[in-house]
């Protein structure tokens, strides 16, 4: 069976913007793109000067659909907003690697905003505390699919997008998703599900969507 109610795992909640900020970036991906839109609403409402100083990065549509050269509507979205920074991905390494760039040179007032499926979020974190980011300048809204990143604690790979209370490793063991979160790892722990009992499994069920 799973384990809940473990306090490790992360407590998200709706984007707003902090308008004792200097500099904003935002990322998302996916459905993300609707509240950094929403950020950017009351950014513009509320201190429109701050509309030069962010930066959006955006994982595009998916692949197919990238290479079929189709326009998102999230991303016509953004491009109507005057005045602000867009960069469009079609995958999300690459938009990490373009982030950490940008990290890089972030300075002292700058805030983060994060959206899309928790996976990204947590991804996303990884890096920005590489820069010292602290709680109080970075904000994150999870949306979208519900898929977990896990971290095989036999053999130390990390599957992704798994949707199932128990899946298979790339050491071929057997593994049970926990409630358990890192944030060093951006994923929840999976330990072997018949280390007990060889063979016996539980039955695998999709729990994550």
């Amino acid at each position: 069976m799973l384990i809940t109610g473990i306090k490790s795992k992360p407590i998200y909640t709706p984007l707003s913007f902090d308008a004792s900020g200097r500099y904003h970036i935002l990322l998302g991906a996916g459905v993300g793109a609707n509240p950094l839109l929403r950020v950017l609403a009351e950014m513009k409402k509320t201190v429109p000067q701050s509309m030069i100083h962010a930066r959006v990065l955006f994982k595009n549509a998916s692949a197919i659909e990238a290479t079929a050269g189709n326009v998102s509507e999230s991303e016509l979205a953004f491009r109507a907003v005057e005045t602000v920074e867009l960069r469009v991905f079609n995958n999300v390494a690459s938009l990490l690697a373009d982030f950490h760039i940008l990290a890089t040179g972030s300075l002292m007032g700058t805030r983060l905003y994060v959206a899309g499926p928790e996976s990204f979020i947590g991804l996303a974190m990884q890096i920005a505390l590489q820069f010292n980011l602290n709680q109080d300048e970075i904000r994150a809204e999870e949306c979208g699919s519900l898929a977990r990143r896990v971290f095989c604690i036999h053999c130390r790979a990390i599957t992704d997008e798994v949707v199932t209370n128990i899946v298979k490793c790339a050491c071929q063991r057997w593994l049970l998703v926990r409630d358990h979160y890192s944030r060093r790892l951006a994923a929840y722990m999976g330990v072997m599900a018949d280390a007990e009992a060889p063979g016996e499994l539980p039955e695998m069920r999709e729990v994550f969507r």
